[in-house]
């Protein structure tokens, strides 16, 4: 009789230690996050295409298969988009006179810093830039400014001749009226275990392997890279950006460098940074600042971090920066 209870005794031990484990494997569980793990890093959401300003007509948004940087085959958002925000109006960029206040011109981004480009800053440059080369205005204050397109191709030119030397470069947006900007975003972001540097202008990301947009605003305007600041003043031409931060190439129509607060914001109900776009990875953007004006500091190197309610997401850096974020922590649209 003993014999025959000693295995019995057995099986219903294994099958209590077992027991014992399952319920401990299951406690460590909550939602698919294991203790030590943290909601906010797990959670994904996804990019909600009823964001975009599609109202008018200048932004369309439509699903269509894709394939991102790391191999996943997804859904990707499809936003095409003219060269005119439907949030805000563009310009001015270069004022007249030397006399002008700042509504008459835009901004400049020199040092981290913005400044307004009035009439004092143009009659200022050759002390601002410590170089007597600068004059951009004449004998009655006047400025020397680009005056139709071929002025604009010629003065955005890489290789920009002296005659354009000392104008005030002014793109404007009777000039792409028939062009259109196509961007691929994933529906659902797709994290990655490191991050890809941009492609295009200035660091970081010289050489990069990423694009060289850094994402997209809710009226379809690109977060570009950064503008070649350096190249525009080494030819002694200044091409300003408007109160948004942006400005007018002929191929890429208007852009952003720097945001500014003029795009549309989506204020958060808990006080975080308003969210002003999407990231070319599917992560949502967010201003720099919060609503008491402060910056988070646990952001990593591409200016991102997670929370509860947003999970993983970017900060914008200042608007005078010249630059938004630095790499891309989630897989793009090939």
């Amino acid at each position: 009789m003993m014999k025959n209870l000693i295995p019995l005794l057995f099986v219903c031990t294994v099958l209590f230690i077992s027991c014992n484990s399952c319920s401990n494997d299951s406690a460590d569980i909550v939602d698919g996050t294991k203790d030590g793990d943290t909601a906010d890093e797990t959670k994904v959401v996804d990019v909600d295409a009823s964001l975009f300003l599609t109202s008018n007509g200048s932004v369309t948004v439509t699903t269509v298969p894709c394939t991102l940087s790391d191999g996943t085959s997804t859904d990707c958002y499809q936003i095409v988009a003219n060269s005119t925000p439907a949030d805000h109006e563009m310009g001015p960029w270069c004022p007249d006179n030397i006399s002008d206040a700042a509504d008459k011109g835009g901004i400049w981004l020199e040092n981290g810093e913005v400044y307004d480009v009035d009439g004092a800053f143009i009659e200022n440059m050759a002390n601002f830039y410590n170089d007597s080369t600068w004059k951009m205005y004449d004998a009655n204050g006047d400025i020397y400014t680009t005056e139709t397109e071929d002025d604009c191709a010629n003065a955005a030119n890489p290789n920009v001749g002296e005659e354009y030397e000392n104008f005030c470069v002014e793109c404007l947006p009777s000039y792409v009226t028939d062009l259109t900007q196509t961007y691929l975003i994933p529906i659902t972001p797709v994290k990655q275990s490191t991050s890809t540097d941009f492609g295009g202008f200035g660091p970081p990301g010289m050489g990069g392997n990423g694009p060289s947009q850094r994402g997209v605003a809710f009226n379809g305007v690109v977060f570009d890279a950064p503008a070649p600041t350096d190249a525009i003043l080494g030819a002694y031409t200044l091409a300003p950006f408007d109160d948004a931060g942006g400005h007018i190439n002929l191929n890429a129509g208007y852009h952003y460098h720097a945001a500014t607060g003029v795009s549309t914001q989506l204020a958060q109900d808990d006080g975080h940074s308003a969210m002003i776009g999407y990231a070319m990875d599917g992560f949502g953007l967010y201003a720099q600042l919060d609503a008491n004006g402060e910056e988070p500091t646990d952001l990593d190197d591409c200016r991102g971090h997670s929370d509860e309610t947003r999970g993983y997401h970017y900060h914008v850096a200042a608007p005078g920066s010249n630059s938004f974020i630095n790499c891309l922590n989630g897989a793009y649209a090939n």
